[in-house]
């Protein structure tokens, strides 16, 4: 096989998050430290036009690639070491495309946080993948990178400190500015479409251990109503993206080797604070939540403004607790919003830290933390305004 023009194609340059992650890689990456990289999507005038606006070079290669033309995926996935896709609702634009990578021992990275067609794509393509050695990793944006690394950093730290891994970890989430993305919004219909038409997925949908097939784990928090937690002095909420981040975390478990226990407890809320007043803010969450996903929800391809990504951020609290009672705290932050202006830089550096830092990892379905652990870690403190800090 000839080796491959490019090393990097962004396909769906010309969404929202899309454009956002060219513009990081245009500028974060050239000179010495270049990329060989390309813009694809359906249209060649909205891709030159998006080049020129983000102050890409000129001659920045612009490709056709359109998700009802399998032809033509084919054909933008053989140029390429690796895709990188901002195109959702995957369930409804990446059949064809994981499927083309699969097979031609293609690269692949998304934003995807849709559990029942990322098991759909595990059963179908986990094989095909180790053999072509392609690396398929799903979930590279806000779900569920600082959460995935966020546990794999308190277990670190709780080796260290307690002597083990910890059986039981809380995520919490202790404060967050921005918008769920479009996409998300769109993601989460396409979902709840898809099983309101086959209710056998319900099941998947439902499962905590959707992601691993052939392991089960023990029975998992519900996370689905407000409660107060004595350990935190804080009341909590449900947290909306706990659904996947759950998920992504067990099967980076089961993908490692199970370094934290077949035993493995995991759950993510909101802190509201305490009192009544903190339990009146739990139910709030609670409304709120139930409002991203209905008629109001932001549309694909709408995003914040600049001033709004850049004062936006996220702080996320981890907490690892021994079974004599013993915790290990730590904080991961973004100083971004987390849905579009974190995101696109999370994305990119999994892209690059895969291609550049996981030469040891072998082919078949992964998550980024499972695959580029530590060396993500770095990518994200270095390049992507991330932050791990441990508590005392």
């Amino acid at each position: 096989m000839t080796s491959p023009k490019f090393d990097i194609i962004v396909y769906g340059a010309t969404g929202f998050t899309g454009q956002l992650v060219t513009e990081y890689l245009a500028t974060q990456y050239r000179g010495d430290d270049a990329l060989r990289w390309a813009m694809a999507g359906r249209s060649l005038d909205k891709l030159a036009a998006v080049r020129d606006a983000i102050g890409a070079p000129a001659d920045t290669p612009l490709i056709a690639a359109d998700a009802s033309d399998p032809a033509s995926l084919k054909a933008m996935v053989a140029q390429t070491r690796l895709v990188l896709t901002t195109v959702g609702p995957y369930q409804l634009y990446g059949n064809e495309l994981v499927a083309a990578c699969a097979e031609t021992g293609t690269d692949y990275v998304d934003l995807c946080g849709e559990p029942v067609w990322m098991r759909q794509m595990i059963d179908a393509h986990q094989a095909t993948a180790e053999k072509s050695g392609a690396r398929i990793v799903f979930s590279c944006g806000f779900d569920s990178v600082p959460f995935e690394l966020g546990v794999y950093f308190v277990q670190q730290q709780a080796r260290r400190v307690l002597g083990a891994p910890a059986a039981r970890v809380k995520g919490r989430v202790r404060g967050m500015s921005g918008t769920l993305s479009g996409g998300t919004a769109a993601s989460a219909k396409a979902t709840f479409d898809a099983v309101a038409k086959d209710l056998s997925l319900v099941a998947i949908l439902k499962d905590s251990f959707a992601l691993t097939p052939g392991f089960k784990g023990p029975k998992q928090p519900p996370g689905n109503k407000p409660a107060y937690e004595e350990d935190l002095q804080s009341w909590t909420a449900p947290f909306m993206m706990a659904l996947i981040n759950t998920r992504n975390v067990h099967r980076s478990n089961m993908l490692m080797g199970f370094p934290y226990g077949q035993d493995f407890v995991y759950d993510e809320m909101v802190l509201t604070g305490p009192g009544e007043k903190g339990e009146a803010n739990a139910k709030k969450v609670m409304a709120v939540n139930a409002e991203k996903t209905g008629p109001n929800a932001p549309k694909p391809g709408e995003g914040p403004s600049k001033e709004e990504r850049e004062n936006g951020y996220y702080n996320v609290l981890f907490v690892a607790i021994a079974p004599d009672g013993r915790q290990v705290r730590v904080t991961v932050k973004g100083d971004r919003d987390p849905g579009y202006g974190s995101t696109s830089k999370m994305i990119s550096e999994c892209a690059v830290g895969l291609l550049r830092d996981g030469a040891g990892v072998k082919g078949g379905v992964w998550t980024p933390g499972a695959a580029l652990g530590d060396s993500l870690i770095k990518r994200l403190v270095d390049h992507a305004g991330l932050t791990f800090t441990a508590e005392d």
